[in-house]
């Protein structure tokens, strides 16, 4: 939408809540309640700077999806606002992109020319979420949105019956310039310095019904001599990680910030779970670190076979605990010292670069910019091709 806003007028419509954060189903229930009313009380903003033709706004809204009452009061409410807003702004509601399934009972409300919903996730898959409801909203927003954006082939097929020839596979994108090459006065941060290597890193949202916790411990168990350093946020009890002596957690970390964290990784990771979700996902993170040049391990799940050239993929625990190791050893060899004809030569640490694989990975995601993104569906919602 940044990318696009360069080219239209853009509003962004922040969340429309899926669930109500609640003790002892949510995490930090009160400070998510509370951010959300911050939000809410916010008057339109243009939050980026040589950039007016992007705005934001969050509107007011009950989120109680369970309650046919306050979805109704809430379709209402909320398409009286963006209308609104949009009128302030001296735009039309003609095109809306509907990102998440609780739009589908405000869309009703709004004067479209075209409607597209981006079906990024299952969101009914969501454990917060009321499975039923957010289910109803997806079946809706399929069934009368004039293009369905997927960015799995896997869901894409799933649902083909329902969506047709109205399905678009439009893949994420990856901010090249944000994890491309560093510049010259860039510093390791200070926390991941203290660190030695080799590293076995992560960075991303530590998601309890995604991340494999029991599969980091065993790599970290399994290759003791190697450091863990997990960069993002928590969803869950790191303890039994945290306890083990070469598990870094660094916690939560600017967006700004990762690539600076990322660079220092030896061995890059996707850990994930084997369930609904994960299979029908295509984590932007994979190409973030294909971007920085890193060796990546992943489990397999459909989106990811499209990289198996360019990173290991495990089709069990064991065979991605033997991948990190088969990584480890390759970068124990390219630190080796070359005394082939100088036997008195200091050792010098070869970088991945000096094998060409790290200018092969970012080779793979070169042509996947988020520019390139916006093109191709500013191409799609006004029927031309792009330039």
């Amino acid at each position: 939408m940044l990318n696009l806003a360069e080219h239209r007028q853009v509003l962004f419509v922040n969340s429309i809540a899926m669930r109500m954060p609640l003790p002892g189903r949510s995490t930090q229930p009160l400070r998510r309640i509370l951010r959300k009313a911050r939000s809410m009380a916010r008057k339109v903003q243009r939050p980026v700077p040589g950039l007016p033709g992007f705005a934001v706004m969050t509107p007011v809204l009950l989120p109680f999806y369970g309650s046919a009452k306050a979805r109704a009061l809430n379709a209402r409410l909320i398409a009286l606002q963006v209308r609104r807003a949009a009128r302030s702004l001296g735009m039309t509601t003609d095109v809306c992109v509907a990102t998440i399934p609780t739009a589908a009972d405000v869309v009703g409300h709004l004067r479209l020319g075209t409607l597209v919903y981006n079906r990024s996730d299952r969101h009914s898959a969501f454990p917060e979420a009321d499975t039923a409801s957010v289910e109803r909203l997806e079946r809706s927003l399929m069934q009368i949105a004039d293009h369905v954006l997927y960015v799995s082939s896997e869901l894409m097929a799933a649902e083909h019956e329902l969506t047709g020839d109205r399905a678009v596979f439009l893949d994420h994108g990856v901010d090249l310039d944000h994890f491309g090459t560093p510049a010259a006065d860039a510093r390791e941060p200070a926390d991941l310095a203290a660190v030695p290597h080799p590293r076995i890193g992560f960075f991303g949202a530590l998601d309890d019904f995604v991340v494999d916790f029991d599969l980091l411990g065993r790599v970290a168990k399994e290759y003791p001599d190697a450091q863990l350093v997990l960069v993002g946020d928590t969803t869950a009890d790191l303890s039994a990680l945290t306890t083990l002596p070469n598990v870094h957690h660094l916690g939560f970390r600017p967006y700004a910030d990762i690539p600076a964290y990322g660079r220092g990784f030896d061995v890059a990771l996707m850990p994930w779970l084997d369930n609904d979700w994960v299979r029908h996902c295509n984590p932007i993170k994979l190409k973030e670190y294909l971007a920085l040049g890193l060796p990546v391990v992943s489990i397999d799940f459909p989106e990811v076979r499209r990289y198996a050239e360019q990173i290991a993929v495990a089709a069990s625990p064991d065979e991605f605990v033997a991948a990190v190791g088969t990584e480890l050893a390759a970068l124990a060899t390219r630190a080796a010292p070359d005394t082939s004809d100088t036997p008195d030569a200091p050792a010098t640490s070869a970088t991945p670069d000096s094998t060409g694989a790290a200018q092969a990975r970012r080779a793979a995601v070169a042509g996947d910019s988020w520019q390139a993104r916006a093109a191709d569906l500013l191409a799609l919602v006004e029927g031309h091709p792009k330039t």
